[in-house]
């Protein structure tokens, strides 16, 4: 293996959500490892980018506005954006974003060997205990049946859980499908990482697992270890790897799962 497979030299990513945190991260590392970045995110971009698009995930007409600016083909699209209030988060953090997705796939946009890579959550983890449900949402694969299924079902599937459940099933789901087009698509499950959103919401976000994090003797992630493991996903070095959503958390849900540490709070959720 050499470490051309590493390499990004004049490939073509879209990174969703990438002014801040995460998808800047990615952005960054993939331009550094010589790729051309279109960044769209709502928000300003505060670092060069080959193109910026501004784009409201939670209305189709900006989100199809925002693809039409993109020319050419792409050789991996990072799906980073995401919020844990405010808006519609069903919206912003899958519907959209799928949306995307969906449409570059169908559309032959995505180059042939290239790859797709999302981030969802260790709040995602437990997808497969609500597998039926979450299949009866993707069903609804266009954004106005995904929106009417959402129609009464606001309070307890318009929220950060069941979006970041929603990822890791679409994930494994449509993996065949995009194999068949020639692309891959997998996930990242981050643990505590350190980002404006985690600290909005630091309490909640950065406290889960400090415990296990001040025995080991590790922080809270880093952003640039998620986009790490991104851009190893969506890279040659991983042409094997498809439709898996991988745990970045260093080693807790492991540790607990295993036995080799005790934490009941966690336990109860896998």
């Amino acid at each position: 293996m050499g470490v051309e497979q590493f390499s990004y030299k004049g490939k073509r990513a879209l990174i969703v959500g990438g002014a801040t945190g995460m998808g800047a991260a990615v952005a960054q590392l993939f331009m550094s490892l010589g790729g051309h970045a279109i960044v769209m995110d709502v928000a300003d971009i505060s670092f060069p980018v080959d193109q910026s698009i501004k784009v409201d995930l939670a209305d189709k007409a900006s989100v199809d506005s925002a693809l039409s600016q993109i020319d050419g083909t792409l050789d991996a699209v990072f799906a980073c954006a995401g919020i844990a209030g405010g808006k519609p988060i069903i919206f912003v953090n899958f519907i959209g974003q799928r949306h995307i997705i969906d449409t570059l796939v169908n559309s032959n946009r995505i180059a042939k060997g290239g790859a797709v890579a999302m981030i969802s959550s260790v709040a995602g983890m437990s997808w497969m205990q609500n597998l039926p449900e979450l299949l009866e949402f993707l069903a609804q694969d266009n954004w106005q049946s995904a929106a009417e299924w959402m129609l009464g079902r606001d309070e307890t599937h318009n929220n950060y859980m069941f979006s970041k459940q929603a990822v890791n099933t679409y994930v494994a789901n449509q993996t065949l499908n995009f194999l068949k087009k020639g692309v891959r698509i997998n996930a990242v499950m981050p643990g505590p990482t350190d980002t404006p959103l985690a600290r909005a919401n630091a309490e909640q976000w950065l406290g889960f697992g400090s415990e296990y994090r001040a025995e080991a003797g590790v922080g809270a992630l880093t952003a640039e270890q998620i986009a790490n493991t991104l851009l190893f996903l969506c890279s040659e070095a991983a042409s094997g790897i498809s439709g898996i959503s991988v745990l970045v958390d260093s080693g807790h849900i492991s540790s607990v799962v295993s036995g080799a540490y005790s934490d009941p709070a966690l336990s109860s959720l896998l």
